[in-house]
């Protein structure tokens, strides 16, 4: 790459909400902004969690300076453990998201040595050829930054998950005043979160949801189960306090639930009163007016905490008539069914549930449209690329820009994968690097892929017939079967004309091989295939997976 010019190469997090990351190069130096993950799509069946591909990084591994993190959500740190032994680079974020990391590490890469480097808002570290600063902003976790890196030929900055909250729960207001001296010196480029692009007006601040939970917390004569994520620290203080005020214990059920109150509680960013924590068997014996449950599973999760409560499967907890159980978060993209799924079946139970479609237990993280405009507009960048967000999210806020008087030969909707070269004059989509989702199933990863979610799909549609047969190696005579086993196609007994049908399919296209002398297997297996695949459908319209087997004597 030719001197003067910087590259900007989205690894994830265009077109799709999760799996951020961001690969900046200047000259021979790359600096790497997070690497999350995202949750697997409906049809990803077995799939655990997606990650970004990062062949590119891989390849160029020699030049890749650092890792760099906005703020310690998973869709932003997530794909860390399968991506840092990989590099091996320093990771910089701030105490909260490193400890978050930190945990996240021990539990899937157990003795591994990361780099792990604290910064806090309004330092600058020196990495390569960039000097990267790090600016507070408001976010549904504490300790959340965009990052400024400043080039030879200008800063880049990159506005991580904010929003614009006057009255933040840790008084931690976003760093206006130093935004606007940035603006004021000149930015290049800023790349900024789309995620509410869509919404009108301001996102209301983190207080309006403990205002909400005082009001339950006061009318309520039975238990309380508030289901938010684990990382919303704020949210869980707000909880915490106001079952202080209201003499009431707080239990935490999921295991992410604990882990994270652990490790904030430690790192002085949950101030948690003596005495109110109480583990989930000593909750059960408390009258249940005096007992507030923080869980995990507000998207559904069919293994989640909350999951497992409303299909009566957790072992502590059961959900009884007078119930109020809170559900303080919106579904993500694609859980909308698992989310509603739990809400139905805990009304089942007889309680009372809460949520942000007819409540105010919840208010996003991310900025709305005023809020956009005024982090372009003290700002003031010549070139403009929206990021983090679907694809109809990047255009909104593209528009957005040009209203605000950015040009639109300066605005750049891009796609994963897609460099984007600038310089002080001008800038220009430059090919493309390989980008994409990586699937996690189990241990493996990446091992999943089209082919094989393909089969999966087929198997959950239409089921499985095996065939087994014996064959003589040097006649190709059938010595035994063809015996049928099916599995998820047909009730065998009620469907015992059909196999007996297809059995008589299959023995005859044998004796047409072995009419021919062929002892070749493979065309064999390919023909009853064939055969059978085209005979069950017209007789039932379904194409199961047709998988012969034949053993030789």
């Amino acid at each position: 790459m030719r001197e003067g010019k910087v590259q900007l190469i989205p690894l994830g997090g265009l077109g799709e909400i999760g799996k951020n990351s961001l690969a900046v190069r200047y000259g021979d130096d790359i600096i790497v902004i997070d690497c999350g993950l995202m949750f697997p799509e409906e049809e990803m069946l077995g799939i655990d969690v997606v990650i970004p591909d990062v062949s590119y990084l891989v390849e160029n591994k020699n030049l890749v300076r650092a890792i760099v993190l906005t703020h310690g959500h998973e869709d932003h740190i997530g794909a860390l453990p399968y991506v840092l032994p990989e590099l091996n680079v320093p990771v910089y974020g701030t105490r909260l998201t490193l400890g978050l990391l930190e945990g996240k590490l021990e539990e899937h890469l157990s003795g591994y040595a990361a780099d792990l480097r604290v910064v806090r808002p309004r330092e600058s570290v020196e990495i390569g050829q960039f000097k990267v600063e790090f600016i507070r902003v408001s976010h549904s976790i504490p300790d959340a930054v965009a990052v400024a890196l400043h080039t030879p030929i200008g800063v880049i900055l990159h506005s991580g998950d904010f929003k614009v909250d006057h009255t933040p729960v840790d008084g931690e207001t976003i760093d206006f005043h130093r935004l606007a001296q940035l603006g004021e010196r000149g930015v290049l480029v800023l790349m900024s979160d789309s995620t509410n692009v869509e919404r009108p007006g301001y996102t209301m601040s983190e207080r309006v949801v403990g205002e909400t939970f005082e009001e339950t917390f006061r009318s309520s004569r039975n238990r309380i189960i508030i289901a938010t994520f684990a990382t919303n620290i704020h949210r869980i203080r707000q909880a915490i306090l106001a079952a202080r005020r209201y003499n009431r214990k707080v239990a935490l059920a999921g295991r992410s639930m604990v882990n994270v109150v652990n490790i904030a509680q430690k790192l002085g960013y949950l101030d948690i009163p003596a005495g109110i924590l109480v583990e989930l068997e000593e909750a059960k014996r408390l009258p249940r007016h005096q007992v507030v449950i923080l869980t995990t599973g507000s998207q559904g999760e069919p293994m989640s905490a909350l999951t497992r409560m409303a299909m009566a499967d957790h072992k502590l907890v059961e959900i009884i008539p007078g119930d109020t159980i809170i559900i303080s978060a919106v579904p993500i993209p694609g859980n909308e069914k698992l989310v509603a799924r739990v809400i139905d079946q805990l009304f089942k139970k007889g309680a009372e549930v809460l949520y942000e479609a007819v409540s105010g237990f919840h208010v996003s993280g991310h900025p709305s449209q005023e809020e956009l405009k005024l982090m372009l507009n003290l700002t003031r960048p010549k070139f403009f690329i929206p990021i983090h967000g679907e694809y109809r999210m990047l255009i909104k806020h593209a528009e957005l820009a040009r209203e605000l008087g950015i040009k639109p030969e300066n605005i750049f909707v891009t796609e994963n994968g897609q460099i984007v070269e600038l310089n002080k004059k001008g800038g220009r989509f430059a090919g493309r690097v390989t980008a994409g989702r990586v699937l996690v199933d189990g241990l493996g990863v990446g091992d999943v892929g089209n082919i094989v979610l393909r089969d999966r799909r087929q198997l959950a549609k239409d089921g499985i017939l095996i065939v087994v047969l014996t064959m003589d190696q040097e006649s190709g005579q059938v010595v035994a079967g063809p015996e049928i086993i099916s599995r998820g196609f047909v009730f065998v007994r009620e469907a015992e004309q059909l196999l007996e049908e297809a059995k008589e399919q299959v023995k005859n296209t044998l004796e047409k091989c072995g009419g021919r002398g062929t002892t070749e297997w493979t065309g064999i297996k390919a023909e009853v295939r064939e055969i059978l695949s085209r005979f069950l459908y017209e007789r039932t319209r379904r194409r199961p997976m047709i998988l012969p087997i034949i053993m030789e004597v």
